[in-house]
């Protein structure tokens, strides 16, 4: 019976043919035959050549792909702009990376396709595409025309496949494990009875056993490392599953022969124990990774099916969370989770966001603050204006920044890659010698010490010594509150001597306060000024009126409300407001919107002074002041005394910036400065050595976060602003960075033990495995046992103890 040659199934009926490099090859069905078709059409013929398990048989049922250009469909798993939409994808079928190849290749040859990337190990695809010149649609069909339907990578299937590989691992874990506990206790009546068994009947019985029980740990527990050694061969680069694979496969080969010619040993449960040791690391391994990046999917899982919104002053809605929309107004009871980014309009309560700042306390929020999707609330119910939802999140923005992180491969990993390949190969040469010189001196014992070789110094540990490390420090330091968002975050920031601090925003609150009135007539006093400015600014949403969205009671006018009335609101960029009171034309803001009125200079450059005015007489000056951060004077000096250059760049006046410096301990500052000049400033650092630490949030800190080193932005910056630094600082307070410095020198300290620990343990057991002192079955529990230190020496990375904002920082780094 002939079988087909796309998916290798028998073939029934007549087949159909298909010509691939020059011969009829037979297919099964016409959905295979289509495949073949799409893939030879494409000049990817050599695919074929590359497979190495057959393929899936694709649905023969059709499917409207049309479908995925619907806007409500797209917004669940595509984002960007048209000139550059990014659709993450779930792809069924993958087996191999020559799956991977050909798909990458078959999609390059779309005009509009800018870029794919297929992630093996997790079946997931990301497309990035200019949708003006090629639809969503036609990319989903090529792929389902070469054979990998693909669905949305929601949040449910990323959850489902993840859950799939899991279990999948653990099957095989399970099995070794039951294995090698079977086996060892075979194996323990086979030595202990050997001396008594004259006859040897039950000696032979009991490697018979062993045979059997061991054979589903070989064929299948470890069937990932004999696919891994295959393609790794075939491909021409070396990986730690070679020795692996050479290792049980020839331990459970020499056992077999003895256990059917009943001469020699058998290692059937050092076979198992290897097994099962390797699984077990590389298991742990996967619940780090997992760990770290299911923190933030388990805080989308929280979030609610559907959302009360208001129709009018007297109904509301219960909506599916997908309807919400920018401008609704939405109402959230006590404890339920936030459904939006949003503004209170009613209400106060205490919002928990632990799970997405690392705050462990619930934060007060009243009317005007604004709160974000995934947190909870805490105390009562509140009414919300929402002002982003869905893919447009806080919430969504911070996973997929997460995702870029983890798609980068640090400097640090690649170094280890490579030593560990360098190790291999090296390894294997090794083996070889020892070897052929134990088979011209004793022949007999030549094949189980080479295999003891081979086990003891695999380079397992080697391989996960600096991955784990990274994975935990980048979940301790999303705990405590600052997100990782490039794969070099950690191993640059433990070399940085130089700290630059933006102004607004970051060593501030970046919120206004209104902190002096000055009159300038007699007919208005302090209160009656500060509230007749409150009511120039309401319904703007610049920064400055927030000062005056909660007045100091001492500046509310409330018995003359009505007087004070503004109508006619205008707007001036950058300038300030404008309009009629007691029908008059009246100003507020910078003293340039009163040139063509009078001229008038501001009391001192100390403060920032803005004017109020009518068309007749300058009314008064307010000042504004923006305090500082309640930590920003200890993180200085935490900073100062761990040695570090700290300096504060700021685009503000120069006094003012200066007036910030000496408050918070910086000795250089710098005002009044263009993006290019602060750019020029952290350029002229870097020409002198110094590795450059860039702090700030706003779009002029955009060009010198991404020239710096390694750079952090703050919870409240700019969507440019975070995009383009290494590092999120989520819960807002300066003193993670602290933590910051801390487990990245942590991680340094725990990726060098774990690189000299596997190390000097392979350099030290392969003398003794060679000479013959080690039995396989001791080298299986060596190596393993030296795999799982390094990830438990890895999980030992904690986060210092931060005090409260004022008081000394204790830390308790590991040493």
């Amino acid at each position: 019976m002939s079988h087909c040659f796309h998916c290798q199934l028998p073939i029934v009926g007549a087949p159909i043919t298909v010509t691939i490099d020059g011969q009829a090859q037979p297919m099964c069905c016409p959905g295979c035959a289509a495949v073949a078709q799409a893939i030879v059409a494409g000049g990817l013929q050599q695919f074929y050549r590359y497979r190495e398990t057959p393929n899936v048989t694709p649905d023969s049922n059709p499917i409207d792909f049309s479908v995925f250009d619907v806007p409500e469909l797209q917004a669940d798993f595509v984002t960007g702009p048209a000139a550059e939409r990014h659709a993450h994808v779930l792809l069924d079928g993958i087996s191999c990376a020559a799956c991977v190849w050909l798909i990458e290749r078959h999609l390059q040859r779309f005009e509009g396709v800018k870029k794919i990337a297929v992630n093996a190990s997790t079946h997931r695809a990301q497309l990035v595409f200019d949708s003006e010149r090629i639809a969503l649609s036609r990319l989903m069909e090529e792929l389902g025309r070469i054979g990998y339907a693909p669905v949305p990578a929601s949040d449910d299937n990323q959850r489902a496949h993840w859950q799939q590989a899991r279990n999948r691992l653990l099957m095989r874990l399970g099995v070794a494990g039951f294995g090698m506990m079977q086996v060892m206790m075979v194996a323990f009546a086979l030595y202990a009875g050997a001396l008594q068994d004259f006859d040897g009947v039950w000696q032979h019985f009991f490697r018979w056993v062993s045979l059997v029980v061991a054979t589903p740990v070989v064929l299948f527990a470890a069937q990932p490392f004999f696919h891994a050694a295959y393609r790794s061969i075939k491909m021409k680069h070396l990986v730690m599953d070679v020795p692996v694979a050479i290792a049980i496969g020839g331990a459970y080969l020499a056992s077999v022969w003895a256990t059917v010619s009943n001469t020699g040993d058998v290692y059937f449960e050092s076979v198992s124990m290897f097994t099962f040791f390797l699984l077990l690391g590389r298991f742990l391994e996967q619940q780090l990774r997992h760990k770290n990046a299911n923190s933030l999917a388990q805080v989308a899982l929280r979030m609610p099916l559907t959302a009360r919104r208001r129709v009018d002053d007297e109904r509301e809605e219960v909506v599916p969370l997908k309807q919400l929309r920018c401008g609704d107004h939405v109402k959230v009871l006590a404890g339920e989770i936030l459904p939006c980014d949003g503004v209170l309009l009613a209400g106060a309560t205490r919002v928990d966001e632990a799970l997405l700042t690392g705050e462990s306390e619930a934060v007060a929020k009243t009317v005007g603050d604004r709160v974000i999707a995934g947190s909870v609330n805490v105390d009562s119910q509140v009414w919300l204006l929402a002002e982003a939802v869905g893919a447009d999140t806080q919430l969504s923005a911070i996973e997929q920044l997460v995702a870029r992180a983890d798609a980068e491969k640090p400097q640090q990993v690649s170094a280890a890659d490579k030593l560990a390949r360098f190790f291999v190969g090296r390894l294997l040469i090794v083996a070889a010698l020892v070897g052929g010189f134990w088979w011209w001196y004793e022949p007999a014992q030549a094949f189980w010490i080479t295999l003891s070789v081979l086990v003891v110094t695999c380079p397992c540990a080697l391989s996960l010594a600096t991955p784990v490390a990274l994975t935990r420090a980048h979940m301790v330091l999303r705990e405590a509150g600052l997100l990782v968002t490039r794969g070099h975050f950690l191993e640059t920031l433990a070399n940085v001597d130089t700290v630059v601090f933006d102004k607004t925003g970051t060593l501030t609150q970046g919120r206004s306060q209104l902190i002096d009135v000055r009159p300038l007539t007699s007919t208005l006093n302090e209160a009656q000024c500060a509230t007749l400015a409150g009511h120039l600014e309401q319904g703007s949403h610049h920064p400055v009126a927030r000062a005056f969205e909660r007045l100091p009671e001492k500046w509310c006018a409330m018995n003359s409300e009505q007087s004070l009335a503004v109508v006619n609101h205008v707007q001036h960029q950058s300038l300030g407001v404008s309009g009629d009171w007691q029908g008059r034309a009246l100003r507020f803001g910078r003293a340039e919107l009163f040139t063509d009125w009078y001229a008038l200079a501001p009391p001192d450059d100390t403060q920032r002074w803005l004017l109020l005015g009518d068309e007749r007489q300058p009314l008064a000056w307010l000042a504004l002041a923006d305090p500082l951060r309640d930590d920003a004077r200890e993180c200085v000096a935490a900073l100062r005394q761990r040695g570090v250059r700290v300096l504060l760049l700021s685009g503000d006046v120069v006094a003012r910036a200066h007036n910030i410096a000496t408050a918070v301990g910086i000795d250089e500052a710098a005002g009044g400065l263009l993006p290019q000049d602060k750019l020029a400033r952290v350029q002229a650092l870097q020409a002198q050595g110094h590795c450059v630490l860039m702090v700030g949030d706003g779009i002029n800190d955009v060009p010198v976060l991404a020239a710096a080193n390694v750079s952090v932005a703050m919870a409240g910056a700019t969507d440019l602003a975070q995009a383009r630094a290494d590092g999120l600082l989520t819960n807002g307070r300066l003193q993670t960075l602290l933590t910051s410095f801390s487990v990245a020198q942590a991680c340094r300290q725990t990726i060098r033990q774990n690189l000299r620990w596997a190390l000097l343990y392979n350099l030290v057991a392969l003398p003794f495995a060679a000479l013959g002192w080690v039995p396989p079955y001791l080298a299986a529990a060596g190596m393993s046992l030296s795999s799982l230190a390094v990830v438990v020496n890895a999980l030992r990375l904690k986060a210092p103890v931060l005090s409260s904002p004022g008081r000394a920082m204790h830390t308790s780094e590991q040493r």
